[in-house]
């Protein structure tokens, strides 16, 4: 097999799993239901338990500042240290690019539907980790393992009129552990490595391979310490990582501090109707606006997804709940506070609607059969509904002509990002390219291109993710400085991220196979880590909504039939707190 041929294999198979991957995710994280079962889950909670979000949010604040600790308690990780050891699981690429995905998509309003995720999935980060912090295991070494699955089966068994115990429940732990170790990849490692070598690469011109070496290495003498190293690890860069982040977006702020108004008036004012087009973007309905916004907002704070519970089951307290209070915090500084600062950057740069010079990425890039233009109000309105699928409009099929860099051939417009394209220069290495290209269904086949150079489309486009916040962060008195502080903060949140999956995805493995086979997962873990460094960005990322939408799902089953367990487990909270603590004010109940 030529080259060539081995090029044209390679786009073809990755394109074939792509388009699996898409259409797997249209029945699961992608479909209506599983947003209205994700939020509808926070708002029963929330409901039934008395808006303990709210209530127990001072109270979980003492608690992570040690006020309660015994010396009895027993665990491996302090409440601070569980807590930053969650939020470096949570607090990753879905800050940064997540954000910026979402408003991409859904505009402004998306955000709100990011908050109101975040708002009901603090209760439901409290439900979660409280019922798997009370079954967790104690295993043979000392070490604490814990989790959904173990909740899973211990409660979810059934037991026949005959008395005979079908485990269902340890069936369903199971397939959540399962669920756990694929996440750990593609939530905790594919994305996060990738993001951080895509930023290395555009910010400093530092090869995908060697950011992915390095931190591969590094990753691998991190998680080969076990809990109590990452607690130590994630303790110190947690604090430190949010630190500069927050001060570089409040700097972009105030220096567009003119739109900080009109910015947050544009998240709230289109909640319920979706987003109306402004500039190059070309608007969203709202159950599309809805749909992205909620699932941007578990992405960036996994309320539901069970993998929190994993980390705060190692946490040293004789009383679940009030590890679960801890997690009340969770969603707060991921969503509410990071995320929110993310998205006013965002709007108030006015970078989210706006075409800017890129190099155009193959999985966003689409060749429309006829001609639309973007001045021509109703071929906005149509592509406003193709957008927001309502609509489908006819992808070409056929042979693009190129001639010094030029398209030349009639009928055809091309979309990248979801806008029209503009300026579109086609290149060869560092050469204008002439010669053919062929397109088949809206997708240009580089593979069939026969160059062993590189070829490649520029041009103005709407950007989104990564890139698009680290435009934003260039709008402000930092310059060009502000790209920096993007790609530290990505390198940090992203890397903290991979060493927290690590250990979920190692407790998952403990409960399938046993502690002895841990060091194979870590290995397999830190090899795929590296590889993903250099991999096709989509593909990363559509593997990573599927993974997510696999674990969440039993995990919110499980919640539900436990409902009674979990209020009557807060009931018994109160009334030990009372007695030990006879002097300490305690929340009123619902």
């Amino acid at each position: 097999m030529d080259f060539g041929s081995r090029i044209h294999f390679i786009f073809f198979f990755m394109q074939k799993i792509n388009e699996f991957l898409l259409f797997l995710n249209n029945y699961l994280g992608g479909h209506q239901w599983f947003v209205f079962l994700l939020l509808g889950t926070g708002i029963f909670f929330t409901i039934y338990l008395g808006l303990p979000q709210f209530r127990y949010f001072r109270h979980a604040i003492r608690i992570v500042k040690g006020k309660y600790d015994r010396a009895e308690d027993v665990g491996d990780t302090s409440h601070f240290q569980a807590l930053t050891t969650a939020l470096s699981g949570t607090v990753g690429t879905g800050n940064i690019a997540g954000v910026a995905l979402a408003i991409h998509l859904g505009g402004p309003a998306a955000l709100f539907w990011m908050l109101m995720t975040a708002l009901f999935g603090m209760c439901t980060k409290f439900v979660e980790v409280t019922i798997s912090h009370k079954y967790r295991d104690i295993l043979p070494d000392g070490s604490i393992s814990g989790g959904p699955m173990y909740y899973m089966k211990k409660r979810l068994n059934i037991t026949t009129r005959s008395g005979k115990i079908i485990r269902t429940g340890a069936i369903l732990g199971g397939f959540f552990a399962f669920a756990t170790i694929l996440s750990s990849f593609g939530t905790g490692s594919l994305p996060q490595i990738n993001s951080i070598s895509d930023a290395m690469f555009s910010s400093f011109g530092i090869k995908h391979t060697l950011t992915g070496g390095v931190l591969a290495l590094l990753l691998g003498l991190v998680i080969i310490g076990g809990i109590k190293r990452i607690a130590k690890v994630t303790s110190t860069l947690v604090p430190l990582m949010a630190f500069i982040y927050l001060v570089g977006a409040i700097l972009v702020i105030a220096t567009n501090y003119e739109n900080i108004l009109p910015s947050l008036g544009s998240i709230f004012t289109d909640a319920f109707t979706g987003s109306a087009a402004v500039g190059g973007f070309l608007g969203a309905g709202f159950a599309f606006t809805f749909n992205k916004g909620v699932n941007r907002g578990l992405f960036s704070n996994e309320a539901g997804q069970g993998s929190a519970p994993i980390a705060h089951s190692a946490a040293r307290a004789q009383e679940p709940v009030s590890e679960g209070m801890v997690a009340i915090l969770e969603p707060f500084i991921d969503t509410i506070i990071i995320c929110t600062l993310t998205g006013l950057v965002l709007l108030s740069s006015g970078v989210w609607n706006e075409k800017i010079e890129n190099r155009f990425e193959q999985a966003d890039l689409v060749v429309l059969d006829g001609t639309y233009s973007e001045a021509d109000d109703s071929d906005r309105a149509l592509m406003y509904r193709a957008f927001s699928n309502d609509t489908s409009l006819a992808l070409y099929t056929g042979t693009l002509h190129i001639n010094n860099g030029r398209i030349e051939s009639d009928g055809i417009t091309l979309i990248h990002a979801e806008s029209f394209a503009e300026g579109v220069v086609v290149t060869r290495g560092k050469s204008m390219y002439t010669g053919p290209i062929p397109v088949q269904g809206g997708v240009v086949q580089f593979g069939k291109i026969s160059s062993e150079e590189e070829v490649y489309f520029t041009g103005r486009s709407l950007i989104h993710s990564a890139a698009l916040t680290t435009e934003a962060f260039k709008r402000s008195v930092m310059g060009d400085w502000g790209q920096y502080i993007v790609s530290i903060g990505l390198l940090l949140f992203a890397f903290s991220t991979a060493i927290s999956w690590s250990y979920y995805g190692g407790r998952a493995v403990t409960y399938l196979f046993g502690t002895k086979y841990v060091i194979v997962y870590r290995l397999i873990y830190v090899v795929g880590f590296f590889i993903a460094s250099f991999t096709d960005t989509t593909i990363v990322w559509n593997i990573s909504y599927i993974t997510i939408a696999i674990m969440t799902i039993p995990n919110l089953f499980g919640l539900l039939v436990l409902r009674k367990d979990i209020k009557g487990t807060i009931g018994k909270y109160w009334k030990d707190f009372k007695k030990d603590w006879p002097d300490e004010d305690i929340p009123l109940k619902a």
